[in-house]
C-alpha cells in the first residue's frame, strides 16, 4: 500500500469492556447512547460495516459491507488519550499512568509555584468549564494559576489570556513537564486558555497539550525511520511529543481536522496521515451531550465519501477510537473503559469480519506492514486478511 489514513474519532468507544467495572464504569457504550439520538444518520459507516461489529446491537447490520471491520479490546491499563493512542501506535502500557483524585501533592506543587512565580488554585478535579467559572475571578484578582486535574493522568492549567498570554501559559506547561517525571510522570500537561467576564468565561482554541514522550518506538517513527512520511493532524503531534512526524498541523474543530484530511488526500505522499478529531470527546463526550455527540458523528460520516472519493489504488482509510467517553452516562463527566470499533476501507481491501482483536496495538502492525515498514510491537497483523487478491 502507498498510503494509509489513520483517523480517530476519539472517544467514539463501542461497550464496556470484560474489566469497565473496575475502572468505575458500568453498562457504558458511547455508540450505543448516540444512537439514541434522532441526530444520529449514519449510513456510510453503517454501509461499511460498523453496525455488523460484534457486540454492536445498536445499528442495522449491511447485508454486504462495503469494509472490514473489528472490534478492539484495549490491552493497555488505561481509558485515556495517550495510552489509547500509544496502543493504537503499538505500544502496550500494563501499569496506568498516575492520577490524583486528591490533587498534586507539595513535592510537584512546590517548585511548580517557586518556578513560575505564582501561586495556584483549586488542585483538584474538576470540569474544565466549571473550574474556570469557579476559579476565573480570583485568577484575574491575584494572578494565580488555576490548576486541575481530572480521571486521567492529566495535569491542566487554565488561565486567562488578558492575565497570562498564552505562550506564557505554554512555558509554565514546559515548567510543569520537566517536574512531573518518574513516579509523577503524567501522560499530558495540558495548556487551558480562556477569555471573558466573571460569569461569561469561554475556553479558547490556544488549547496545548505537552506529552509524556512514548517509552519506546511507535509506528510514526517507523513510518518515518523508512523514509516516508508520517503526518500528524489534530492532536497527534502533542500526544507523541512530537516524536516520530515529518508534518503536522493543529485542528481548530472536527471540520478543520476533516478540511486538513481531505487535502491531504488530495497530495502525492507516501506514508501514514494519522488525525486525531477530538470535538466528540472534548465537546460532546464530557459535557455529556448525546445530541451533539450524534449530530458530530453525522457529519463525520456525510464528509467520508468527500475522502473516500480521493483515495488512489493502494490508499485505505481506517476509523477508530482510543477509548468511550458515554454521553449518556452521569455517574462521571470523565471517559469510559469501552471496546473501540475499527472499519477499514480502500480499493483493495476485502470486506471482512475481523471479529473481537485483543489489543489496538494490531492497527499498528497491519500498517507497519501494508507500508512495509519494520516495528516491534506486541499487536498482530491482520493485512493478509484484509487484502484482496490480484
Amino acid at each position: 500500500m502507498k498510503r494509509v489514513f489513520l483517523i480517530v474519532l476519539d472517544s467514539c468507544g463501542i461497550g464496556q469492556m470484560p474489566d469497565s467495572a473496575s475502572f468505575g464504569d458500568v453498562n457504558v457504550n458511547t455508540l450505543r447512547s448516540c444512537a439514541t439520538s434522532d441526530k444520529l444518520h449514519i449510513p456510510n459507516m453503517i454501509a461499511a460495516g460498523l453496525g455488523n461489529i460484534e457486540g454492536v446491537e445498536c445499528l442495522p447490520k449491511a447485508e454486504k459491507p462495503l469494509g472490514a471491520y473489528a472490534r478492539l479490546k484495549e490491552a493497555s491499563m488505561g481509558k485515556d488519550t495517550t495510552i489509547g493512542h500509544w496502543e493504537i501506535a503499538g505500544i502496550v502500557s500494563p501499569d496506568p499512568l498516575p492520577t490524583y483524585p486528591d490533587g498534586f501533592p507539595a513535592e510537584v506543587l512546590e517548585p511548580f509555584m517557586a518556578q513560575t512565580g505564582r501561586g495556584v488554585l483549586a488542585n483538584a478535579p474538576w470540569s474544565g468549564t466549571e473550574v474556570i467559572e469557579k476559579y476565573g475571578e480570583e485568577h484575574m484578582k491575584t494572578g494565580d494559576l488555576i490548576v486541575y486535574t481530572s480521571a486521567d493522568s492529566v495535569f491542566q492549567i487554565a488561565a486567562h489570556e488578558d492575565i497570562v498570554p498564552p505562550e506564557q501559559l505554554y512555558e509554565y506547561c514546559r515548567i510543569a513537564r520537566r517536574i512531573l517525571k518518574g513516579k509523577h510522570g503524567v501522560g499530558r500537561v495540558i495548556a487551558r486558555p480562556f477569555i471573558g467576564t466573571p460569569g461569561a468565561f469561554k475556553r479558547t482554541s490556544n488549547r496545548h497539550d505537552f506529552s509524556l514522550e512514548p517509552p519506546t518506538a511507535t509506528l510514526l517513527d517507523a513510518v518515518k525511520a523508512a523514509g516516508k512520511d508520517a503526518i500528524a493532524v489534530g492532536k497527534i503531534y502533542d500526544i507523541f511529543a512530537g516524536i516520530g512526524t515529518t508534518e503536522h498541523v493543529y485542528n481548530k474543530s472536527n471540520a478543520d481536522g476533516m478540511n486538513h484530511a481531505e487535502n491531504y488526500a488530495g497530495k502525492d505522499f507516501e506514508g501514514l496521515c494519522f488525525v486525531n478529531l477530538v470535538d466528540f470527546d472534548m465537546n460532546f463526550g464530557h459535557r455529556r451531550d448525546v445530541d451533539g455527540y450524534a449530530n458530530a458523528l453525522s457529519e463525520f460520516d456525510a464528509w467520508l465519501p468527500k475522502l473516500l472519493e480521493k483515495l488512489g489504488e493502494d490508499d485505505v482509510v481506517m476509523i477508530t477510537a482510543d477509548h468511550g467517553c458515554d454521553p449518556a452516562y452521569t455517574a462521571t463527566t470523565d471517559h469510559t473503559r469501552e471496546y473501540v470499533p475499527l472499519l477499514i476501507l480502500g480499493k483493495k481491501i476485502k470486506p471482512v469480519d475481523l471479529g473481537t482483536r485483543n489489543s489496538f496495538a494490531d492497527i499498528a502492525a497491519t500498517v507497519a506492514q501494508m507500508l512495509n515498514v519494520q516495528l516491534e510491537t506486541p499487536g498482530k497483523s491482520f493485512a493478509d486478511e484484509i487484502r484482496r487478491q490480484s
